[in-house]
């Protein structure tokens, strides 16, 4: 692995920074991404038409942005050829909509993942995580976009993933941690900011033919459901603490280990920058599972080691944001922790991108979201 990564830049950092980002990889040494299959090899006890979807339990009507995205799956997996059609199934119940945590499955914003789609396998040879590859850039799934050339994409990934990928991870597993310490040591934190991760991987799968290595290197967030996985199966270890975390647009929530049921509040939208002509655009709730990287210790909590994004969001943070991570984060574990955060009344923060309310956009902006106190009582 190490071989094959870019040269190091850790020279340019400080010893106690170095120190910090060493830790935080570390813990993810156990961790490697061994295959790709599809949803209903992962897990083949799931009925065809139980598909996932992001954060808590939805409850009554669902967002515009999942409800497309389920349109689209069912279109994807030829239950009809009719968009109406799909739609009438969402409501009428013949689609099952849960979350995907519960399942040990993680999915992006509001990817809905259904069982052809392909999922990375992450973990060890006792417990798995796994989560969906995504395409490009807007428009995508995951934005809650739809048309046929949605479909036209996740053809295109899966085709990629099961003739060529899967091949490739079954002969040589790829280790999660020099991925991320390679990203932290060049200013990602491995939520809104990827490209360096990305790279990594890139660089690690070095037996790919050179086209395939322009279409990932193209997609900066190929590499994001992959550390997505990797921060589930994480939490998963622990025997207590936060189990799952996430937001499904309406509320977000997490599970604590030993528990079935989801804590929520209302989930208010990120808060940072918009794309042009967004300033005022009205913005969905949090959204995405990709909340997992922070309750880990990355992202939001390591703002201050990627200087890009703290420079483009600094006048939506509090003063003391730099404070934020010792008074969430368990000193032994690195993870976000609900004792310390009731003890220092200090709010986590998530790195989310933002949707619109109405999904007439998709992606509106990127920015932070920090969940009420009242989640961690």
């Amino acid at each position: 692995m190490q071989e094959n990564m870019p040269n190091s830049k850790s020279n340019l950092l400080s010893n106690n920074t170095q120190e910090l980002l060493a830790n935080l990889a570390h813990r993810y040494t156990e961790i490697y991404w061994y295959d790709v299959v599809p949803l209903h090899d992962a897990i083949p006890a799931l009925d065809k038409k139980i598909f996932f979807h992001a954060g808590p339990p939805l409850l009554g009507d669902l967002p515009f942005s999942i409800m497309q995205a389920a349109t689209q799956a069912i279109l994807y997996e030829g239950f009809t050829d009719s968009e109406s059609t799909a739609h009438t199934m969402l409501l009428q119940g013949d689609i099952t909509l849960v979350p995907a945590q519960d399942y040990g499955v993680v999915t992006p914003l509001a990817q809905v993942v259904s069982g052809s789609m392909p999922v990375a396998v992450v973990g060890d040879n006792v417990r798995k995580a796994f989560a969906p590859l995504v395409e490009s850039g807007v428009p995508a799934l995951r934005f809650g976009n739809g048309s046929q050339e949605i479909r036209a994409s996740l053809q295109s990934i899966a085709t990629f993933a099961f003739d060529e990928l899967a091949l490739l991870l079954r002969q040589q597993p790829i280790q999660i941690a020099p991925i991320i310490a390679y990203a932290l040591e060049h200013g990602d934190e491995c939520h809104g900011r990827t490209n360096a991760a990305n790279l990594a991987l890139v660089n690690t799968l070095h037996t790919l033919p050179d086209n395939r290595k322009k279409t990932v290197l193209s997609n900066p967030g190929f590499v994001l459901p992959i550390m997505m996985a990797a921060s589930c199966w994480l939490l998963g270890k622990q025997t207590e603490g936060i189990a799952a975390v996430g937001g499904n647009g309406i509320h977000f929530g997490l599970r604590m280990h030993g528990s079935c049921e989801w804590r929520t509040i209302s989930a208010l939208p990120p808060v940072g920058m918009r794309t042009a002509n967004h300033a005022n655009t009205k913005a969905l709730g949090a959204i995405g599972d990709s909340a997992v990287i922070d309750f880990c210790g990355l992202g939001g909590q390591i703002l201050d080691c990627a200087p890009t994004l703290y420079s483009d969001w600094n006048v939506s943070l509090p003063q003391d944001w730099q404070q934020h991570r010792l008074q969430v984060c368990n000193p032994n574990t690195g993870l976000v922790d609900p004792a310390l955060i009731t003890k220092n009344k200090i709010r986590p923060f998530v790195n989310l991108a933002i949707l619109d309310e109405d999904n007439q956009y998709g992606l509106i902006g990127r920015g932070t979201y920090s969940p009420d106190l009242n989640l961690f009582l």
